[in-house]
């Protein structure tokens, strides 16, 4: 996800001279293609993340599309109260781009889990998030945002995720995007764990044979949109590597409130609190946390 993030930045960067790279001393044998070739668009903040969102913040304002990159924890928690009144508030186009989500850094420890950076960005007005669950969603997502200038939020995985679209998909906020069809229980998955989704819908478990939807793109003002989307459905079951407060199923079952008996059809796949207080890889943590 990372690399083809720095492609499809580049591929932007050679058209729109205001495009711009803000790291946070980080990212390096991933960003040097940007470097290279836009170094006056380029800036290294230093282990500085509250000063990178108001550098961001400044560029913006004076007309730049900022890409503000660091592990997922950092630009996030660390960073809540720049990013909720010099970014969200005052509507400027910069994307906080946090490479890392969920459990990516598990070997690290609770200090580098991302496990609650939705339920912070969801709640800000203007906010759009982008959990693209695999290479493909990741180019559509930024080709939406590059178009679409606005405060919003990239969460990428850490490395190596497979690739289960065999296509560019068309993306936009609140839709789902169709991933594999089947019965009548659909399986709804952002972010990283479209891969595990993808394993359950084609495998031999409970959700054999299920159909499987992405949402990569979601926020506060595509609430609205779930209802009728979730209307054709026996059962939807929502998949996250985010813990089920304020996450993603928790925005889905909002969304469904007041609207008959949608909100029986849900069900939500997210992690067990208990991985926040253990070490381990990625995997062995969702497994441990009931993905």
């Amino acid at each position: 996800m990372r690399n083809v993030f720095i492609e499809e930045l580049i591929r932007a960067a050679q058209d729109d001279p205001r495009v711009v790279l803000v790291v946070g001393d980080l990212g390096f044998s991933v960003i040097e293609p940007f470097v290279t070739r836009f170094p006056g668009r380029f800036y290294n903040a230093g282990v500085a993340e509250q000063n990178m969102m108001g550098l961001s913040a400044g560029l913006a304002s004076e007309g730049f599309h900022v890409f503000a990159y660091s592990i997922a924890n950092f630009p996030t928690y660390r960073c809540a109260e720049q990013i909720r009144n010099d970014i969200a508030y005052q509507n400027l186009p910069v994307t906080v781009v946090t490479v890392g989500g969920g459990l990516s850094y598990g070997n690290l420890g609770y200090s580098h889990h991302a496990v609650q950076d939705y339920g912070l960005m969801r709640g800000m007005p203007g906010m759009l998030i982008a959990a693209p669950g695999d290479p493909w969603e990741v180019r559509a997502c930024m080709r939406y945002l590059l178009a679409h200038p606005q405060p919003s939020y990239l969460r990428l995985g850490k490395a190596g995720e497979p690739a289960i679209h065999t296509a560019l998909p068309e993306v936009a906020p609140g839709r789902w995007v169709p991933v594999r069809a089947g019965r009548a229980h659909c399986v709804l998955s952002t972010g990283a764990p479209l891969r595990q989704a993808h394993e359950w819908v084609t495998g031999s478990g409970p959700h054999a044979g299920s159909t499987l939807m992405s949402m990569p793109l979601w926020s506060m003002a595509a609430k609205p949109l779930q209802p009728q989307q979730v209307a054709p459905w026996d059962q939807v079951t929502t998949v996250e590597d985010h813990l089920a407060d304020c996450g993603f199923g928790s925005w889905m079952a909002e969304s469904l409130m007041g609207h008959g008996d949608l909100a029986s059809r849900l069900r939500v796949r997210a992690l067990d609190p208990k991985v926040c207080g253990m070490v381990g890889s990625q995997a062995a943590l969702n497994a441990a946390g009931g993905l």
